[in-house]
């Protein structure tokens, strides 16, 4: 079909609002990897939804949070200038009747550029319809949303009023991306992340926070299997013991799991090979941030 209508629409809020899990929906598959802990998304990442006549380039940005390394700050970066140069944003909140400090930084940003916005509430699977009013009408004196739109990312309720809802501020124009894209995401990029959504999955406090994922080897055999050589970083000796576990039982099973969603996602077999290093602080290493793919470009 010909797309006549397209444009950028940011998705901001704050850590575990289920941004990734609203993408995934409104995407109809996995591009944005999804865990209970704050802080999973650390890229920007565009994802890409067409629908009539309309194509979306839906941003997930990281939650907004108060940082604490210099990756932390490159994350936070990464949301404040997501609200600039889109055509609309998505702010995505829990329904709770309270503006907290990261929902307020971001309605005042949105003021600021004088951008226009659609607030969704989500998560309305969990509350009383009386409590999912006062959280609207609450919302709505902070700010005149162009429209508020409760949704369930989870149950996949109120996703087709939600993309009416920003459709309107889609401008006149041909598909940003080739039709049949779902993500800019290389693949090379989305297995790194495959393995660490497992390292989240898998560990608990503060490790996998401290954990990133290079692939050094990305190749197809003529068998059509997909060859991947993998290093997962830690920032502490003792966190690498534990990534690996007795035996190596802990990290076998990450490769595992991530190679189960890495075969769904290539639609090919895949051998993966996983091994565990030590960079010290690398979250308050520029160099190494950068090197680990965390750009401001």
């Amino acid at each position: 079909m010909e797309i006549k209508r397209s444009g950028m629409i940011s998705v901001v809020g704050r850590p575990n609002v289920g941004k990734s899990t609203l993408i995934n929906s409104l995407v109809g598959e996995k591009v944005a990897i999804v865990t209970d802990k704050p802080q999973t998304t650390r890229n920007r990442i565009c994802a890409i939804v067409e629908r009539g006549e309309s194509q979306f380039v839906l941003m997930d940005t990281p939650g907004l949070h108060r940082a604490r390394t210099r990756l932390g700050d490159y994350m936070v970066g990464v949301v404040r200038q997501s609200v600039a140069d889109v055509d609309a944003v998505m702010l995505l909140v829990e329904p709770v009747p309270n503006i907290g400090g990261p929902e307020a930084e971001l309605i005042a940003r949105i003021k600021e550029l004088n951008v226009p916005a659609v607030l969704a509430v989500n998560k309305i699977d969990r509350v009383k319809k009386e409590r999912l009013l006062e959280v609207m009408r609450l919302y709505g004196q902070a700010h005149s949303f162009a429209a508020i739109v409760p949704v369930s990312a989870m149950l996949e309720e109120g996703l087709e009023e939600l993309l009416d809802a920003v459709g309107e501020f889609l401008p006149e124009g041909p598909r940003l991306f080739p039709e049949d894209m779902v993500t800019d995401q290389p693949e090379r990029q989305i297995c790194a992340e495959l393995i660490r959504e497992k390292l989240l999955i898998c560990l608990d406090k503060e490790i996998p926070h401290g954990t990133a994922v290079e692939i050094t080897r990305f190749s197809e055999r003529e068998d059509g299997v997909v060859c991947l050589d993998a290093v997962i970083y830690c920032e502490k000796a003792s966190h690498k013991g534990i990534i690996i576990g007795k035996g190596g039982a802990r990290l076998k099973k990450i490769g595992a799991l991530a190679r189960m969603d890495m075969e769904y996602f290539l639609d090919a077999k895949v051998f993966l090979q996983t091994w565990v290093k030590v960079k010290e602080n690398w979250r308050d290493n520029v160099g190494l941030i950068r090197n680990f793919g965390y750009r401001d470009d």
